[in-house]
């Protein structure tokens, strides 16, 4: 299993936004993605400015299927106006 953790900022006032964004990539993987067996998008109850994802893929092929997908390329396309500073990205094969 790979798994990729993401920790994303808003832009101030913006959190809202980059919710709905992240949310429509789950629906989107939900719908469309089952070498995805999970997208798992969570709010910082310290700073709710911080987004974390949690995503699961059964191999490399599925994680490249996502990371190529419409879905992904439209939220990177709005990222610019949501986003402080960089993704923070963490891909990693799953132990347990």
């Amino acid at each position: 299993m790979i798994t990729i953790t993401a920790i994303i900022q808003s832009k101030p006032g913006q959190e809202t936004a980059l919710q709905d964004a992240l949310l429509e990539v789950a629906a989107y993987v939900a719908a469309h993605e089952p070498g995805t067996l999970g997208f798992h998008v969570a709010q910082s109850l310290e700073d709710t400015a911080i987004f974390t994802t949690y995503e699961r893929f059964v191999d490399e092929a599925a994680k490249d299927t996502h990371n190529g997908s419409e879905a992904v390329a439209q939220f990177f396309a709005k990222a610019p106006g949501l986003i402080e500073g960089d993704v923070v990205l963490h891909t990693c094969r799953e132990v347990t």
